[in-house]
């Protein structure tokens, strides 16, 4: 199915590729960006999958932001999240809402200080109610995300896929 991408408008929406799940072909039912960037707004955890070196993969839940187009969170520089980050920065992140989910594959990188956006700190305690100070501050890019509603009658109607190339 072609992607259709209007300007401005956000990622390339198309159904993903699921092959054996029914996934409808039209368009009818496809989700918003809209729709995705408002989970990834709310979400109160998320979860971040990325490889450990010898190939073995490992999910953790973290605490985190979605910013214009990017995921940003932190981590500790010792963490196995961080460890895994710099050797391979490909990963994914989920919202913590598996009945209406979301998920965003992409790369992460460790931003300089004078990189993060100044709206992150006050965003992060008024989310969290905790002041993050001194601490490490990643953000991932995406190049594609994912979404559907669990509801029996919808996730084959609603899978939606959009691409951030």
């Amino acid at each position: 199915m072609r992607k259709q991408k209007k300007k401005d408008e956000g990622p390339a929406i198309s159904r993903p590729r699921m092959p054996g799940y029914g996934v409808s072909e039209s368009r009818e039912g496809l989700l918003p960006w809209s729709w995705a960037r408002q989970r990834l707004e709310k979400s109160h955890n998320y979860y971040i999958a990325t490889t450990r070196t010898g190939g073995a993969p490992h999910l953790m839940p973290v605490w985190g932001l979605w910013i214009a187009d990017g995921f940003y969170f932190s981590t500790g520089d010792k963490s196995a999240k961080a460890r895994n980050l710099r050797a391979n920065p490909h990963c994914s992140v989920s919202t913590e809402r598996g009945d209406e989910a979301v998920i965003v594959e992409g790369t992460a990188r460790k931003l300089a200080a004078r990189s993060i956006p100044p709206e992150f700190f006050p965003l992060y305690k008024k989310k969290y109610g905790w002041e993050m100070k001194g601490e490490p501050v990643w953000v991932v890019t995406p190049r594609v995300a994912f979404g559907f509603i669990e509801a029996a009658d919808d996730f084959y109607k609603t899978a939606t896929r959009w691409s951030f190339d």
